[in-house]
């Protein structure tokens, strides 16, 4: 238990963070495990509250794939994968359509919802929000680099950024699904973590967080004393040609450098496992994870 001193101690420390980012807005990809757990789930609302009680104005870019692999498997559909990416033909892009949409969507809206904050659910289809086009997979065959057809999975061409900020000054959370429309009408399935850094570019936003399972980036994973807590853009881009960022945080990290190069003023990765990682990240002189900064 802390004693009143301890929490008017941590209250203080949290001082010149809320005068900050007070006014500003923050972008905020929910994934990883921070979704599936229930505990979890109740922390991450609790803390997008908070923001936005202290005048922050925050958007929430959420993934789903779990959920989808879960509904595929249920009716019998084997995912596939090229370079990580899920082949997705129409019948899979309908029900991922529908999973990101009806039910994580709006499930991340009621929770907001019922935690007294004003949110709303929208897809990229929703006013033009994300105009896409289709992403062909790198695939690596005899030393050369052939690009596959998987699909309906996009890449953002562009985000109708005033449809965010019409919404965010009228005081709601933005909820996006990360599903983009193309110059046909179609949809397209798109990596949340790319989604959120064309928007937090878009909107110019102070600051982008992207919730994974890891604590962030280490030197070498093996050894803990090894961890990055910040880099610079420059830093960033050596690390992964030398091979120290890989695997699944090379999209993370050029996520990050996508949104720098756009307008964000910082990003950071952080471990959407450890309980108001938001909160600890934000509003505390150390911060947690790892900041990549301009």
């Amino acid at each position: 238990m802390f004693s009143p001193r301890d929490t008017a101690d941590i209250l203080v420390e949290a001082l010149p963070y809320i005068k900050k980012f007070f006014g500003q807005t923050i972008v905020i990809k929910y994934g990883g495990k921070a979704m599936i757990s229930d505990e979890l789930k109740s922390k991450v609302i609790t803390d997008i509250t908070l923001m936005k009680y202290v005048g922050i104005r925050p958007v929430i870019v959420h993934g789903g794939g779990p959920d989808i692999t879960g509904f595929l498997q249920k009716i019998g559909k084997k995912s596939e994968f090229v370079s990580g990416l899920r082949v997705t033909d129409k019948e899979t892009m309908a029900i991922a359509e529908m999973v990101l949409i009806g039910k994580v969507n709006s499930e991340i809206v009621n929770r907001l919802s019922q935690a007294g904050n004003h949110a709303i659910g929208l897809s990229g289809k929703d006013g033009s929000l994300i105009r896409a086009r289709k992403k062909l997979a790198e695939v690596h065959r005899e030393g050369k680099i052939e690009r596959v057809d998987i699909g309906y999975v996009g890449e953002v061409e562009s985000i109708t950024a005033s449809v965010l900020s019409d919404m965010l000054e009228g005081g709601y959370i933005p909820v996006v699904a990360p599903v983009g429309v193309g110059e046909s009408g179609e949809s397209y399935n798109i990596n949340a973590d790319y989604v959120a850094a064309k928007v937090a570019g878009a909107l110019h936003a102070e600051k982008l967080l992207l919730l994974t399972d890891v604590e962030g980036i280490y030197k070498n994973y093996a050894d803990k004393s090894s961890f990055i807590s910040s880099l610079t853009e420059e830093e960033a881009r050596r690390y992964i040609d030398d091979g120290v960022i890989s695997g699944g945080m090379i999209p993370k990290v050029e996520a990050c450098l996508g949104a720098l190069a756009e307008g964000t003023r910082k990003t950071s990765i952080i471990d959407g496992r450890l309980p108001h990682s938001l909160l600890l990240e934000l509003f505390t002189e150390q911060g947690i994870g790892t900041e990549i900064v301009r």
